[in-house]
């Protein structure tokens, strides 16, 4: 059974996890609250228990730095996508930490760990794929909970963190996560307190019995 303030721990986890950008400082990252993490991110569900993931933990910063220039090139590119009002605002966010943070955790897929024919995978081959995500957000709330921070960077090519990481081409790269003590927390998302979005309100996204059906 789970009591009250371990419920209410929880909570407080998921309620103020942030995707961190700039607040790193410069204090290391641990040995054993970095394998507490990983061991969090390990017990994720998995489709058919075949457990995808693997972790590349970067410390080296000229392996960073390649990430970096992966991630510059894709940036670019994505400016180019927004039309020219949101492209300035676009350009001023700051949207990755790879070299403020003192190492990166890269996420990885083996689709093939458990074979051609997995439980669960059948119907939906994707699977494994949503599995190696449960994965990542294991260790984001476990970071959460050790009072690191975390950013996804999602501004980079697959290929790019494949050739810097010597990644074998069957090995799908998920996620790049910058970890790292953070100065602060962010009370909310950043993007949301600079106006790109606002979040939703559940109300509008909760159907019932049939999609389009709201409760009274």
């Amino acid at each position: 059974m789970v009591s009250c303030s371990e419920r209410e721990a929880l909570y407080k986890v998921i309620y103020s996890r942030r995707d961190v950008r700039g607040q790193y400082v410069d204090t290391p990252v641990q040995d054993e609250v970095l394998s507490r993490v990983l061991q969090a991110a390990h017990h994720a569900p998995s489709v058919g228990f075949m457990q995808p993931w693997d972790f590349i933990v970067v410390r080296d910063p000229a392996v960073r730095e390649k990430v970096k220039d992966g991630f510059e090139i894709a940036h670019r590119e994505a400016a180019e996508m927004f039309s020219e009002e949101k492209r300035e605002q676009y350009c001023s966010f700051k949207l990755e930490g790879i070299m403020e943070a003192p190492l990166g955790i890269c996420v990885t897929c083996d689709r093939q760990r458990s074979g051609d024919v997995v439980i669960g995978r059948t119907a939906n081959p994707e699977m494994d794929l949503y599995s190696t995500v449960c994965a990542v957000q294991n260790l984001w709330l476990a970071a959460r909970a050790e009072n690191l921070g975390v950013g996804w960077v999602s501004i980079v090519h697959h290929e790019h963190i494949r050739e810097a990481l010597g990644i074998p081409d069957d090995i799908v790269p998920v996620a790049w996560l910058c970890v790292g003590y953070v100065s602060f927390f962010h009370e909310t998302p950043e993007l949301e307190q600079a106006g790109w979005l606002p979040r939703m309100e559940l109300d509008r996204l909760v159907h019932r019995e049939q999609w389009g059906q709201r409760a009274l």
